[in-house]
């Protein structure tokens, strides 16, 4: 029985990483990697894949590109054809981008049924466009895997049946927890970033990325500026997302001479970077989870989180874009006050197992 593993964008590889190598470990299941290319991201060549310890995509759609309905349009017509052609037995979607949306409405219009992977999160930010992609994901999944109780509660409440409705713990955590077993015993000193931190025995490290943070120049100079002062304690070093450098300049942001840009990272750059890190400064909803899992303190620069259980149990707080929360909960990891919580149940490294055993179980 085949199933279609569908990822758009680099982060949605890191999720689907350790259930292709699941489902390597067992014969009932086939699968084929479909890769919508709703981006394209020069770090994912061939080392990529190897890091992660999985094949190349089989499909590259190559459907990236336009607005939120051009790309989500381009997707379904390319998915279409690609599921009418081989009719899988089911599709895999992974978190909350615009392939995730559109692979499911294609999937249930040709009664395939789909399993999303990271269902029932919600931030109640209807300004955010992953918040739509996971409330239109879930109306029409068949099974959900949750990542933390919240998402579960969430879903029962949608009206969702106790059946479809699997606590499995968490993907993400299952690929951060195998590459930093990787990295224990890899040589890093090619790394970009190998002389900065040799330069820098403590050091944070900061990514934005959010439209609410970077795109609106008010907000973007109170948080420059609040990572201007947490600099003049702490050496940061910031990995800018493209988009987020073209601001940087458009808007004039001084962030002063105590941070040090680089350029976006590979993965096991990055988390050789950050996984050292006496705080970590972010709008990523995924950096939350992964802090959570390897017990580094986070500071989550956003008013809401769709991932409360990394706030309630792991390292996470939530310091919205206020400058002075910003600068007092970073000065608190600086005294060794950082919080460092722990990891949620079932974040253990094993939720892909779960998901392929419960999808077996299901399609046999």
């Amino acid at each position: 029985m085949l199933i279609y593993l569908v990822a758009g964008a680099r982060p949605n590889f890191m999720k689907i990483a350790p259930i292709v190598r699941a489902l390597q470990a067992q014969d009932v299941l086939s699968f084929k990697i479909i890769h919508t290319g709703q981006h394209y991201d020069r770090e994912m060549n061939d080392v990529f894949f190897e890091e992660l310890g999985i094949p190349q995509p089989d499909v590259f759609m190559a459907a990236g590109g336009g607005s939120h309905a051009q790309q989500t349009a381009k997707i379904m017509v390319g998915f279409e054809e690609l599921c009418m052609a081989e009719r899988p037995a089911a599709v895999l979607v992974v978190g909350d981008v615009n392939s995730t949306l559109a692979c499911s409405i294609v999937a249930k219009k040709l009664n395939i049924p789909v399993a999303h992977v990271e269902a029932g999160l919600r931030s109640g930010d209807m300004a955010m466009p992953e918040e739509i992609n996971r409330l239109v994901t879930d109306s029409i999944s068949d099974w959900f895997f949750a990542t933390e109780p919240a998402a579960v509660e969430h879903l029962r409440r949608e009206g969702k049946a106790d059946s479809a409705v699997h606590y499995v713990g968490h993907v993400m955590v299952d690929n951060v927890l195998y590459q930093a077993e990787k990295l224990s015993a890899a040589d890093t000193s090619a790394f970009e970033t190998s002389g900065f931190k040799a330069a820098n025995p403590r050091y944070g490290v900061v990514t934005l990325h959010r439209p609410s943070n970077v795109d609106d120049p008010a907000t973007f100079t109170r948080i420059a500026g609040a990572l201007k002062e947490i600099a003049a304690e702490l050496p940061l070093i910031f990995p800018v997302h493209p988009r987020t450098r073209a601001n940087i300049e458009k808007f004039g942001i001084d962030l002063g001479p105590n941070i040090t840009l680089a350029g976006p990272q590979a993965y096991m750059a990055f988390l050789n970077l950050w996984k050292d890190a006496v705080v970590v400064l972010t709008d990523s909803g995924g950096l939350q989870e992964e802090t959570t899992a390897l017990g580094v303190p986070c500071v989550t620069i956003r008013e809401n989180t769709e991932r409360p259980v990394t706030v309630e149990e792991g390292s996470n707080v939530l310091a919205g874009t206020d400058p002075e929360t910003i600068v007092r909960e970073a000065r608190k990891a600086l005294r060794g006050e950082g919080k460092q919580g722990r990891r949620p149940q079932l974040w253990d490294g094993k939720a892909a197992e779960r998901i392929v055993a419960i999808l077996t179980k299901e399609l046999a």
